[in-house]
């Protein structure tokens, strides 16, 4: 009976040729994006699932209130890992992980100058506890010795290579590894994580080496139960049967005791699920930052839903639109003795074998796909059928559901037939019947799909449009900045390299500071102003360090006062004017000479200018109360801000070149890295531009599948009316007349999927626009855009055939009559 069904699937396919390309070729595309989606939804979803009881580990992390205003921070205070080891009940290992700031790393090797490797990421300080916490293969070393001592280090063996290239394990342990100036011995070697992890460190130099080491000991702040650093986190693992809940009261006890909480501002512990890390922005990843978000998984799980949709839609309209070519067929089976239930089993089949080929396409089709969109893909996901057994039963779970969805109304219908309807030729499949109205249902959908997406892609383009040239309330263009070595900054060679930055003849004008008026990590602090009546707190006043040149390089308006001086460093600086209205005056005049008594802890600062406000962020973000102000700290104004003069690009070039001739006589053992200013704020970006990207794929290939549908039924249905069509031409009817009928029901079903789609993408746009502080408005022109450019895609589609048929003479027509 399978080998019967598959031959009469087999002959109808070819039969039916173009209806089967069509139908494939939708259903191959709607399934290989949800393959890339399934992909993508495993990797981030099996993220530090391999641990042992992984169910038990909790990071401790710290969440504050400043009167109302939350913050979050991944990292505790100094103290708190070594007093909980003595004071808390219900653990079972508790580890400190401190990320080291990437080192310089130097390797001596037989026979020559120390190997430097530049700035390694992925370096951290760890206690012993770390090797319990996570189970790692060992290769060489004990896990119970390797970090109990100072100036010690176990590496991953991957690191190992790199470091040491040819030798055995064995020769690797007792080497020499020098960070920066912290020289370790290799105690152990460990094969590396392959699952998906956030624990990606691959050098881990013992705790006791930062106690050894003055510069590192203070950083760890081991006294301060109010310092909290991101980079210092605190792991636990709870014993068997302990509660989570009981644990963090007593950490908060404990907090409570050592460190006062002070009125408006409080601070609590928590425990983040170790399952929870890679999902959750507030605390950011472990040995990175990055984590997923889970809002663009959905919304990719929504395009490749959507797009599987309209592959379906244009199976079950095809197939019920041939059914009256295959009805004498049903009606002789059933004659013949066939059940319901066996015509049913041979259309599934049919439809099973359908998707079966268009599965096939997609596993094909899903290579492409991801280098295609490798930009802001993870790295390390790829197809390989054989090494991911999940996949292919994801594919065999996927490929039975599809056919389901798109062929069981179908069956349903062709197997309902009546045989002595059937053979008297009386089964209504035409205008008005109930098959015909699901069909333009299931049409509307896919050109409301199809619009949305367009009237999503060119507002969000309209979006970043805007946010990129909008005037941010300072110049940004032909703007270069240059950071100088974070470990290396030499002050003395700053100011000369300053002055040679100035001499150079394409260079407008150059000042030292920190980061530009707009950048996506602004920092901030406390403020407390007396107006004589109330005391007006700023809990986050954004801060921005510049010379005398730094308001005038960015052609800051100066509203009123004065601009900054060299001696104005730790005694006065300007404020913004939204700290101005803050802080409660009328007139930028009006703050000039007063007092901020408390900034940055008990500072006394003077406000001597107001400016006019810019945006310190991203559009995401409102303009926020800001001061800027001069340093006398080397390490703070260390960033060279180098205006260039109006030219060409090849002027430019050249002022880059002296610059990088000049630096490396300031620097010969740094590299010159540069970026402009304007290129960093659009990259802030970044995250809609890929979803412009992935936008404009959707859209092209909804428009595609709701195309390539749109023309199959065109085929179909200008097959059926041809007699219609002779009759039409033979009374008189023109070319023009008889595209236009076979066109007016397109137009109408265009139109009503128009109707529909503008409040669900009104309400869907809006909602995305609120992510914005300052945004451009939703314009008519994006739906009605939309609108024509669907009618005119659907017209031109069907236009080939319908004209074709238009245009052929009625007597071939009506031979027959």
């Amino acid at each position: 009976m399978i080998k019967n069904y598959l031959k009469i699937a087999i002959r109808n396919f070819w039969r039916h040729k173009v209806f089967t390309l069509i139908n494939v070729t939708g259903l191959s595309v709607g399934i290989a994006a949800c393959l890339v989606i399934y992909l993508l939804v495993q990797h981030d979803f099996t993220f530090d699932k391999f641990e042992k009881d992984g169910d038990r580990i909790y990071r401790v992390v710290t969440d504050f209130n400043f009167e109302g205003s939350l913050a979050h921070n991944p990292g505790v205070s100094g103290p708190l890992p070594w007093v909980v080891k003595d004071q808390v009940t219900g653990l079972e290992v508790s580890a400190s992980v401190f990320h080291m700031t990437p080192p310089d790393v130097f390797i001596q090797r037989a026979g020559g100058a120390p190997v430097k490797f530049k700035q390694q990421q992925d370096v951290a300080f760890v206690d012993g506890n770390y090797f319990q916490l996570l189970q790692y293969k060992w290769l060489a070393g004990s896990p119970k010795t390797a970090l109990n001592e100072p100036d010690h280090v176990v590496l991953t063996s991957d690191q190992a290579a790199v470091y040491f290239p040819g030798l055995s394990y064995d020769q690797v342990m007792g080497k020499t590894v020098i960070y920066d100036t912290i020289k370790t011995s290799v105690s152990g070697i460990v094969a590396p994580i392959r699952d998906n992890t956030d624990f990606t460190f691959h050098d881990f130099v013992s705790y006791q080496t930062a106690f050894a080491h003055m510069s590192w000991r203070m950083q760890l702040q081991l006294h301060n139960w109010g310092g909290h650093n991101p980079m210092r986190q605190f792991f636990v693992k709870l014993s068997p049967g302990a509660s989570a809940a009981r644990l963090q009261d007593q950490l908060n006890a404990m907090l409570k005791k050592n460190d006062k909480q002070k009125p408006g501002r409080t601070q609590a512990l928590a425990l983040q699920p170790l399952s929870k890390i890679h999902f959750d922005a507030n605390y950011g990843g472990i040995a990175n930052w990055e984590t997923a978000n889970v809002t663009t998984l959905y919304y990719l799980l929504g395009i490749a839903l959507f797009l599987l949709l309209c592959g379906c839609i244009n199976f079950i309209n095809l197939t019920t639109a041939q059914s009256t070519q295959r009805a004498r067929e049903i009606g002789v089976r059933k004659t013949m003795g066939s059940t319901r239930l066996q015509l049913i089993g041979q259309f599934l089949a049919e439809t099973w074998l359908t998707t079966l080929l268009a599965v096939i396409a997609a596993a094909a089709l899903t290579p492409v796909i991801l280098r295609l969109f490798a930009g802001f893909i993870p790295q390390g996901i790829k197809l390989d059928l054989f090494a991911q057994p999940g996949i292919i039963l994801f594919l065999l779970g996927l490929s039975i559901v599809v056919s389901l969805l798109s062929g069981f109304y179908p069956a349903v219908i062709l197997s309902g037939y009546k045989p002595v309807a059937v053979l008297k030729n009386q089964v209504a499949g035409g205008k008005g019947s109930r098959n015909d109205w699901m069909r333009k249902s299931l049409i509307v959908t896919q050109f409301v799909i199809a619009q949305f997406f367009i009237i999503a892609t060119v507002m969000v383009s309209k979006q970043i449009y805007y946010a990129v040239n909008k005037n941010l309330g300072f110049k940004k263009e032909g703007i270069v900045m240059i950071a100088s070595p974070f470990k290396n900054i030499n002050p003395k060679a700053n100011v000369v390299l300053l002055n040679q930055f100035r001499a150079i003849p394409e260079v407008q004008m150059a000042s030292m500071g920190n980061d530009a008026p707009s950048s996506g990590n602004p920092n901030s602090t406390e403020a407390h102003f007396f107006n004589g009546k109330k005391e007006i707190v700023t809990e986050d006043l954004n801060e921005k360090f510049g010379d005398e040149n730094y308001i005038k390089l960015y052609h800051i308006k100066l509203l009123a006062g004065r601009n900054l001086r060299q001696g104005d460093a730790g005694k006065a600086f300007l404020i913004n004017d939204t700290y101005a209205k803050i802080l409660g005056f009328q007139s930028p005049q009006q703050a000039v000479g007063k007092n901020i008594e408390k900034f940055n802890g008990d500072t006394r600062m003077q406000i001597i200018g107001v400016v006019s406000d810019f945006h310190q962020e991203s559009l995401h973000a409102a303009v926020a109360p800001l001061a800027i102000m001069t340093s006398a700290d080397p390490g703070v104004s260390s960033t060279f801000h180098i205006a260039l003069k109006p030219g060409t690009g090849s002027n430019w070039h050249t002022a880059i070149t002296a610059m990088q001739q000049d630096w490396k006589q300031a620097y010969p053992n740094d590299d010159f890295e540069y970026h402009f200013v304007d290129e960093s704020i659009a990259s802030m970006y970044s995250a809609e531009e890929n979803t412009v990207t992935l936008l404009k794929w959707a859209t092209g290939l909804s428009i595609l599948i709701s195309c390539l549908g749109l023309l199959g039924l065109a085929i179909f249905t200008t097959s059926q009316r041809t007699k219609e069509i002779g009759v039409r031409k033979v009374l008189g009817a023109t070319v023009t007349q008889i595209v236009s009928l076979l066109s007016r029901e397109i137009v109408w079903l265009v139109l009503l999927a128009f109707v529909i789609v503008v409040p669900i993408g009104w309400l869907a746009l809006n909602k995305w626009m609120e992510t914005f502080a300052d945004r451009t408005t939703i314009s008519w022109w994006i739906f009605a855009g939309g609108g024509v450019l669907m009618l005119a895609t659907s017209i031109l589609t069907s236009a080939f055939q319908t004209i074709k048929a238009a245009r052929a003479n009625p007597v071939n027509s009506l031979r027959s009559e």
